[in-house]
């Protein structure tokens, strides 16, 4: 990893060191520099730089809730705001325990996209109803149920595999 003009720009060792750890952020650094052929203290030293900058922001476990027993609703909202308050709207959402991501997208106007989880779907119109509706400079929500999930991993791997 080299700092530039205060860019951080990752080599290929780094990206392979972050490939590993999003198949198995639970391997040891020793397992990771087997697996890439390199020392543990090369992962350990790359992977203390790379947290230190942020770009690993944090370890998480990925949670299958159906198979947890833990059924749920998943949804997209999309959100229509004022334009003025498109910000303010997507930050609030952000601090709600109900909402996974947060995304703006900009076709004919600025949108706000949010993934939301409840746990029926009396929980999921309250919540839209109390929490997202209220909101200053929302103007409309266009919610879509996820009836189905196809692929589900949280993993940014499409980036990393592009530099393969």
């Amino acid at each position: 990893m080299k700092i530039k003009d205060q860019t951080v720009i990752l080599d290929d060792l780094d990206l392979r060191i972050l490939k590993s750890l999003q198949e198995n952020s639970k391997q040891t650094y020793t397992e990771i520099g087997h697996s890439i052929g390199v020392a543990h203290s090369t992962v350990y030293d790359r992977i203390g730089k790379m947290e230190e900058q942020g770009i690993i922001k944090k370890y998480t476990a990925l949670l299958d809730l159906d198979k947890a027993g833990l059924k749920n609703v998943t949804a997209i909202m999309t959100i229509f705001t004022d334009p003025k308050e498109s910000e303010n709207v997507a930050e609030r959402l952000s601090e709600l325990k109900e909402v996974l991501e947060v995304m703006t997208s900009l076709s004919e106007e600025l949108l706000i996209i949010a993934k939301v989880i409840a746990k029926n779907q009396d929980d999921l119109h309250s919540f839209i109803a109390k929490s997202v509706a209220p909101l200053p400079g929302v103007l409309r929500i266009r919610t879509s149920i996820v009836t189905r999930k196809y692929k589900e991993d949280g993993m940014n791997h499409f980036l990393i595999s592009k530099q393969d």
